[in-house]
């Protein structure tokens, strides 16, 4: 999977406040207490290790975390955000002053195994749809950690993702609880009115929805928590409605897993949206290991 033409990175205003509320919480007014027991200014070479298979990501927060706590180490990278990984493998390499890497080195590393998680639990919903030779992409949604949204993003396009909305202000979806108050159509043509130029999904749990939705002008409609055999229905009648720039796009969402996500990509669907992939992505396992505790016949 080439991730070359995304940009993998998290701005980096968001990096910066990330990482200083981050060491503000691990790194109080007396310090790191145990990194004052070793010598003062000795340096060291450490290397940041994977011990499972995953995908990289968060490699500026690394960077962030280590500039903070002293500009004078220096972080090379030998496996950059959206390679893939091995148990074993070397990530990168960190030299400077052995106590003030050490200081900065459980926050550095909670970002990279956090980030990391995401990437290559997106990568391999990316694979799975890849697999059965479907078009289909995957979005994350904005279920993210408080604070880290602009981060788990970039992790997902790491992953070979795409992103969905950054925020409110970006899109009108129309949920079952706006629809409470107004009807489709209503919904549909106040938002054309109010944001000309926007993109407008409704969201659609049945069929009858849908049909709707695309003759109100929705741009986008949501397939929510429906069989795949439901949501191929939906997506085949939109298909007949003809293509070119006027046609609606259809988006997937809920109950997907790695289980059923080929039977869900071969619906058809534009997109695909998981919220799993940045609400419950295991973090990936990776280490600091000082140089003379590394084997010697490994490829640094």
């Amino acid at each position: 999977m080439n991730v070359d033409r995304f940009d993998v990175h998290p701005p980096l205003r968001e990096v910066i406040e990330a990482v200083s509320r981050a060491l503000d919480e691990d790194i109080l007014a007396l310090g790191d207490l145990t990194a004052q027991l070793l010598e003062p200014g000795k340096t060291a070479t450490f290397y940041v290790v994977s011990r499972s298979d995953g995908v990289v990501a968060g490699e500026r927060c690394v960077e962030e975390v280590f500039r903070q706590i002293d500009t004078d180490i220096r972080v090379d990278w030998v496996v950059p955000d959206g390679e893939r990984i091995s148990p074993g493998e070397v990530v990168a390499v960190v030299d400077g002053v052995h106590s003030n890497i050490l200081s900065a080195e459980r926050t550095a590393l909670n970002f990279l195994g956090h980030l990391s998680g995401v990437a290559t639990l997106t990568r391999e919903f990316v694979d799975a749809v890849e697999e059965v030779g479907s078009s289909t992409k995957i979005l994350d949604t904005r279920k993210t950690t408080p604070g880290l949204r602009a981060l788990e993003k970039a992790a997902v396009r790491a992953g070979g993702g795409r992103n969905h909305r950054m925020s409110l202000s970006d899109a009108v979806l129309i949920k079952d609880n706006h629809l409470k108050e107004m009807s489709i159509e209503d919904g549909v043509t106040k938002a054309r009115d109010m944001w000309p130029g926007r993109m407008i999904e409704v969201e659609c749990d049945r069929f009858s929805q849908v049909k709707e939705a695309a003759a109100a002008g929705a741009s986008t409609v949501l397939l929510d928590n429906m069989t795949p055999e439901e949501a191929q229905r939906c997506v085949g009648y939109l298909r007949e409605r003809g293509e070119g720039p006027n046609r609606v796009l259809a988006e997937i969402s809920g109950g997907v897993s790695l289980t059923n996500i080929r039977a869900y990509a071969l619906t058809g669907a534009d997109f695909i949206s998981i919220g799993s992939l940045t609400h419950s992505a295991p973090s990936l396992d990776v280490g600091l290991d000082v140089s003379e505790s590394l084997d010697p016949g490994r490829d640094v």
